[in-house]
């Protein structure tokens, strides 16, 4: 049997490998930033590279279009995974790019993971991007503004790369039918490619890395239908990074779909992260924190129901539990919202961080013993119980010092319209007793 490694062999190359491009002809997607007459691409036609941040999900071609910038400027490429690097590896690559440039030669030090990289290892980059030592490129699937220290930032441009749209994974899939014989002789039908480019969900890596499977799958020139397909696919979950941009991302627009009163918003954001692999406990924390943060008092059995959601996913785990979440997003969505209740304790937080820390009005003060009495603990004050209406109209529960308060402002929205009512109606006995307490 010949040997894998024997001579004349041809090794072995990923599909990936074999299409990625060596100039900006070749590349595939992006065009809001490689279109003529687009940033980048301006750049790249003059050959006036910077230092730059490719900032996008995995699989749209950060590190390929990186090499694409050293070819253009015909530099030295090195790559460094923040992973695995320090600032050892970071002074060595600078020392390499200074011997380069006693030769006349530029530098390119593309980093990939850059949000990997802690503070120290960001600065150690500051003073030869600085001086010119390399051009550095940086590559993260995580929001710059948040992974990455303002120093750095402010040295390099950042570039957002997209996931890849059906058009470009079906323009990759042409592509490597031309140049790969293998992938020419797969023969797959139109619902089974499209099947496989929905699977890919916009990661370039990920469709041909499938491709790759299929051709090991089937046969030469078989034809390959839907059912052949979704066999080979099963059932893979959709991209979902369960820690990163991705996963805020998800989670802000499931918020944003109760608040904003969508069942089919909410209940869409709530399974596409369920189908990610998302810990649903956590989801079940974060609708209970929406029961109150958006609907409160306007429909305080919302919390009760996210509470309840919660507790049946404990008990019965996935699938079964997940039926309660769902049912729960759909409830918050549908509830009349309030954020009330959050306004008021955020103002009142504000509020006692700014004052001094207030006695207790001697009034409020319980008084257990007899030397508390004697301190006139609890003098004066009113058991609400035996007032009119059991509510001691004006009484004050303030410290004198901050007198009457007025922060939390039911709105006219379902069970607060009639709290709000009801506070109203407060009110008023409260100046009616003020008004008494005056004449005499």
């Amino acid at each position: 049997m010949q040997d894998l490694f024997s001579e004349g062999k041809e090794a072995y190359r990923p599909l990936a490998e074999v299409l990625r491009p060596t100039d900006i002809s070749g590349y595939v997607g992006q065009e809001h930033i490689l279109a003529p007459g687009k940033p980048l691409r301006r750049a790249l036609d003059q050959k006036n590279i910077h230092s730059m941040i490719f900032w996008g999900p995995p699989g749209v071609g950060k590190t390929t279009l990186a090499r694409i910038l050293s070819t253009t400027v015909d530099a030295r490429f090195e790559t460094l995974s923040a992973v695995q690097a320090g600032v050892k590896d970071i002074k060595l690559a600078a020392e390499k790019a200074k011997q380069a440039q006693h030769h006349g030669e530029n530098s390119i030090l593309f980093v990939d993971e850059i949000h990997r990289f802690n503070k120290a290892q960001q600065d150690a980059l500051l003073p030869y991007v600085e001086d010119g030592t390399f051009i550095f490129v940086g590559a993260t699937t995580e929001n710059p503004s948040f992974e990455l220290n303002s120093a750095l930032l402010s040295r390099a441009r950042v570039y957002v790369l997209k996931s890849f749209s059906d058009e470009n994974l079906l323009q990759l899939w042409a592509k490597a039918q031309l140049q790969d014989a293998r992938v020419a002789n797969l023969n797959l039908d139109e619902k089974a490619l499209n099947q496989l480019v929905q699977y890919a969900d916009g990661d370039a890596r990920r469709f041909l890395n499938m491709v790759e499977i299929a051709l090991d799958f089937f046969a030469d020139g078989q034809l390959v239908g839907q059912e052949d397909i979704g066999e080979l696919l099963q059932s893979q979950p959709r991209r979902f990074d369960k820690g990163g941009e991705q996963f805020y991302d998800q989670i802000s627009a499931l918020h944003k779909s109760i608040r904003g009163s969508s069942t089919d918003g909410a209940l869409y954001w709530l399974c596409r992260m369920l189908d990610g692999g998302i810990d649903p406990i956590y989801l079940a924390r974060r609708l209970v924190r929406i029961a109150s943060e958006d609907i409160g008092n306007a429909d305080p059995r919302a919390l009760t129901l996210a509470l309840n959601a919660w507790d049946t996913q404990t008990r019965l785990g996935s699938p079964e539990g997940e039926l309660t979440l769902a049912q729960c997003a759909v409830y918050l969505a549908s509830a009349p919202k309030s954020n009330a209740v959050y306004k008021a304790f955020n103002e009142m937080n504000a509020l006692i961080k700014s004052q001094p820390s207030y006695e207790v009005p001697l009034h409020l003060r319980n008084a257990p013993t007899a030397l508390m009495k004697d301190l006139d603990y609890g003098t004066a004050y009113r058991y609400a119980h035996d007032e009119p209406g059991a509510y001691a109209a004006g009484e004050h529960y303030l410290p004198g010092e901050i007198g009457t308060l007025d922060i939390y402002k039911p709105v006219d929205r379902g069970l607060e319209l009639k709290i709000s009512q009801k506070l109203d109606h407060l009110k008023q006995l409260d100046i009616a007793a003020s008004l008494e307490k005056g004449k005499r």
